[in-house]
């Protein structure tokens, strides 16, 4: 049978960071900063809120959406670069916040891939008949390792959760592929904290646990693997874009967008575009882009939905399925 998506849900801060605070902080103007990234606004979490608890909202959003309870979760998938803490799983927390049944519950690390990558996982546990409904959550506070003074990540990155519950129907996931290469892992990274440089005080110092971006060289590198897995992955499913009723992308940056669209002909008009007022948030911001999509009625059913993302790692990933909930009308254009 294959997969299908059944809800959706989503979760932000409580804490709007617009581009004025950001001007005031790390002095460029307003205009600069929306002209570079394509972003006014993005939310960044308090002392109180973790990636547990956005997770934990998100996935209590899209259970409600999908009428099914937390004991009817066969399978619980969380993907993250932000985890609270090295172990144990922030899925475990999630469960826990659910009150689910003991069923397996994991994290695994594809950054802004990542919810591609759940969904590759998911979709072979339903194809395989291991599991009836999964739990698919993308959740990443990336605030906590910003440094407030880096222009190049500070004006960029939010925070944010968003879930999916994936489950088997007649219509759904018609393909997903994604992909890696590790000999340019060094495009973005965050240095310090793990087995390869714990954490110390000469870290600290050095500012080695802040998020590291090579900006031109991943512009680049995004643009041109994004392009070339898009359109040797619609090759391979035999599919035009031109038959695509709406693309769903991450949401790094605007001028990565345009350009790419641009490359492939791909009408803005047909996209998703929610960095405006969310930022880059990893890899929640495809799902994100998602719910906002089907909560404003953008989806119909029987719509050909492509997801395309990439991340660091570097990774990759694109998914053609069939939408096959109900367009919804007149929803509240909310983030909450």
């Amino acid at each position: 049978m294959p997969s299908t998506i059944i809800g959706t849900g989503r979760a932000l801060p409580k804490r709007a960071i617009s581009n004025e605070m950001l001007s005031q902080a790390i002095g460029i103007s307003e205009e600069e900063i929306l002209k570079k990234t394509g972003i006014a606004l993005r939310y960044w979490a308090d002392a109180e809120e973790t990636t547990s608890s956005l997770a934990l909202a998100a996935s209590k959003k899209a259970l409600a959406s999908s009428g099914i309870g937390p004991e009817d979760i066969d399978l619980i998938l969380l993907s993250t670069s932000s985890p609270d803490m090295f172990f144990p799983a922030t899925a475990c927390l999630v469960q826990k916040g659910l009150s689910a049944r003991p069923v397996p519950a994991f994290d695994f690390n594809g950054s802004c891939t990542g919810f591609i990558y759940g969904l590759s996982i998911a979709d072979q546990y339903i194809r395989n008949a291991s599991a009836r409904h999964i739990l698919v959550i993308s959740a990443e506070v990336k605030s906590r390792s910003i440094d407030p003074s880096d222009r190049s990540t500070a004006i960029l990155f939010g925070d944010g959760a968003a879930a999916v519950v994936l489950s088997e129907g007649d219509r759904g996931v018609r393909k997903i592929k994604i992909g890696a290469d590790g000999t340019r892992h060094r495009l973005i990274r965050l240095p310090a904290g793990g087995s390869r440089e714990a954490l110390s005080l000469d870290s600290l110092k050095m500012d080695r646990h802040f998020m590291k971006m090579a900006g031109q060289d991943l512009f680049r590198t995004a643009v041109k693997t994004m392009e070339r897995a898009l359109l040797d992955f619609m090759k391979e499913a035999s599919f035009s874009l031109s038959e695509i009723d709406h693309f769903i992308f991450h949401q790094a940056n605007l001028r990565i967008l345009e350009v790419l669209f641009r490359r492939c002909g791909i009408p803005v008009e047909k996209a998703q575009l929610t960095l405006p007022r969310y930022g880059n948030t990893s890899s929640s911001s495809l799902p994100i882009a998602l719910d906002v999509a089907h909560e404003e009625g953008r989806l119909k059913k029987g719509d050909t939905v492509l997801l395309s993302a990439f991340g660091g790692g570097i990774t990759w990933g694109n998914v053609l399925l069939d939408w096959d909930l109900p367009q919804k009308t007149g929803a509240p254009k909310s983030h909450l």
